[in-house]
């Protein structure tokens, strides 16, 4: 993977969204003239893969001073375990306390997309997954999901910007709009196949109007040999996409001598669904996935001081100093 050019917006820089009781302290401190050496450590409340640690480096290599600074962590697309050391910053407080939001929030996002992303990948069990749960979050963070998407194991996303940020090339066919703009499927393939460029794969979207199998029939007499799949996305008012309805997609393919063409599913696509698919053998060639790796949320990070110039220090329940961990490298 291309090292990704994340963007850190100014109003992260300036503190804006930050928490604003961390403004506050930075305001008792600095009229005190207090500003201890800290050592922070970051960790999860659960399992997962951590993903988030190159954008903050990007951050912290903004706002820290260029000496007396040391930043350990694990590598990005790691798995952690709960309560795992996964960051530890060693700079003087004023430096960096301010973006303690910022640190958590993006750990937090970016490891809760990596992990959706690699229990699907995993439940695929050797079957690409490509991520295409940008509609389901803000745009401003849609190419954080994706680029996160990719190191949970996906093989691809759906925008640009996030492929950009992956070093990859951006995954997608066409929605349900172009054949219902067209009024009939095999129109609205033919004008894809006609005004996109011909190193975009030609994968059709075969729900809209038709049975699946008949229309995946129809697309692939269309344009034989340059078809390179049919997309599954049956809506659940007429059952979903079941794996009855892949194998039998798949025979009549293979029937009407049309091997080639690939299967994609889509459509509400989860762990277990996958898993339902490939234990019934589905001869599934690729899953997308939207909303599941989106709206995963169960993966949160917290920060502890556990150094205040060199001394032992925790808050009660916790023991002080900090907490040894070989996976960690120094990063700064």
């Amino acid at each position: 993977m291309v090292s990704p050019e994340f963007e850190i917006r100014p109003s992260v820089l300036v503190g804006d969204t930050a928490d604003v009781s961390l403004q506050r302290t930075l305001t008792v401190l600095r009229n005190e003239g207090l500003n201890p050496t800290v050592t922070v450590e970051y960790f999860p409340t659960t399992s997962g893969v951590f993903c988030g640690v190159k954008e903050i480096k990007l951050l912290l290599a903004k706002i820290l001073p260029e000496v007396g600074v040391e930043v350990w962590a694990i590598d990005e697309g790691e798995k952690m375990d709960k309560d795992e050391v996964v960051i530890r910053i060693k700079a003087p407080y004023s430096s960096f306390g301010l973006y303690d939001t910022a640190i958590c929030g993006t750990l937090s996002s970016s490891s809760s997309w990596s992990t959706a992303a690699n229990e699907c990948v995993e439940a695929a069990n050797g079957i690409p997954v490509i991520c295409t749960g940008s509609r389901y979050v803000h745009p401003l963070v849609s190419s954080i999901l994706d680029y996160s998407s990719i190191i949970g194991g996906c093989l691809a996303s759906s925008t640009i910007l996030g492929s950009r940020l992956s070093g990859l090339t951006p995954s997608g066919d066409m929605p349900h709009s172009l054949p219902l703009l067209f009024g009939d499927t095999l129109k609205a393939v033919q004008a894809f196949d006609k005004h996109i460029p011909v190193d975009v794969p030609r994968i059709a979207l075969v729900d809209t109007f038709k049975d699946e199998p008949e229309e995946s029939i129809a697309v692939a007499t269309l344009l034989r040999e340059r078809l390179r799949g049919v997309r599954l996305d049956t809506p659940l008012e007429r059952g979903g996409v079941t794996p009855a309805l892949v194998h039998e997609t798949r025979i009549r393919l293979d029937q009407a001598g049309f091997k080639h063409v690939e299967i994609f599913v889509s459509g509400g696509m989860n762990p277990s669904k996958i898993a339902d698919f490939v234990n019934n053998d589905s001869p599934i060639n690729t899953f997308s996935v939207g909303s599941y790796i989106a709206n995963f949320s169960n993966l949160n990070f917290s920060s502890e001081i556990h150094e205040i110039d060199g001394r032992a220090v925790a808050k009660r329940g916790k023991l002080p100093g900090i907490r040894n961990n070989p996976k960690l490298g120094q990063i700064m």
